[in-house]
């Protein structure tokens, strides 16, 4: 399962989540996203404690392509720092990784 990750995003609203995953997507960089609402996110901006309601999306893909979404994501999201993390994905069933390997494009 090295080749696979899950990557989160953090973003102002749902429709901003929305828009960047049907990309990710669309553009076969992740092969699936999940748009989770209710985030609070507390954090420091300079200088001061921030407290913001956010929508955090999950793009599943692999990790040879994550620098590619990165830079595409970093490119539309209207954030001028945003989270864009990948998390590996220690195990997953071989029918849903190869599923993710297949849905996405080549390296």
């Amino acid at each position: 399962m090295e080749d696979l990750v899950s990557v989160y995003v953090t973003c102002p609203d749902a429709a901003c989540a929305e828009a960047l995953g049907r990309l990710a997507v669309e553009e076969r960089l992740a092969a699936c996203a999940n748009v989770l609402p209710g985030v609070l996110a507390l954090y420091r901006w300079e200088g001061s404690l921030q407290r913001d309601e956010e929508v955090a999306l999950l793009l599943k893909t692999r990790r040879v392509l994550f620098e590619t979404l990165a830079a595409r994501l970093q490119a539309e999201h209207p954030y001028a720092l945003p989270c864009i993390v990948a998390w590996p994905i220690a195990a997953a069933t071989a029918a849903y990784a190869e599923w993710v390997r297949s849905s996405t494009r080549p390296a």
